[in-house]
């Protein structure tokens, strides 16, 4: 929610927070795309964790969130320096919703650089992180 409306809202799927580094690359959003439309986090039949969102036919809410760079080691302010300059990483996280919008998920967004009120519904408990620095050769 932003200002008071609703900027994005799913029923059933994933949240992700998605935050950019400055060291991050297309390459690296194509990697994380399909990573999260295809991981078998979601339970089948027997309750096991079989299904991916592309199998259940959930959607996607992704929120920008620089934050998730704080380097908290030194201090009492957390430094953002690996986090991607706005204008950079506002080119790459429109990239990474094309790119999830590819698989044929349903996308909803919130709005780069707007001070967020999320709501999550946690069915779990399941909150995994991706990261692509194993995923890309740098």
């Amino acid at each position: 929610m932003v200002d008071g409306s609703i900027t994005g809202e799913i029923a059933s799927g994933l949240l992700v927070f998605l935050g950019i580094a400055k060291r991050d690359s297309p390459a690296d959003a194509d990697y994380l795309a399909d990573k999260v439309t295809g991981l078998r986090i979601f339970p089948d039949d027997a309750g096991k964790m079989n299904r991916s969102l592309l199998e259940t036919g959930g959607a996607l809410l992704i929120v920008s969130q620089f934050t998730l760079y704080g380097d908290c080691r030194r201090g009492r302010r957390p430094a953002f320096d690996l986090a991607a300059p706005a204008q950079e990483a506002q080119l790459l996280y429109d990239y990474f919703v094309r790119a999830c919008r590819k698989f044929g998920v349903s996308v909803e967004t919130g709005i780069f650089q707007a001070s967020m009120a999320v709501e999550l519904v946690n069915d779990g408990p399941v909150t995994i992180i991706c990261e692509s620095e194993k995923g890309v050769s740098q």
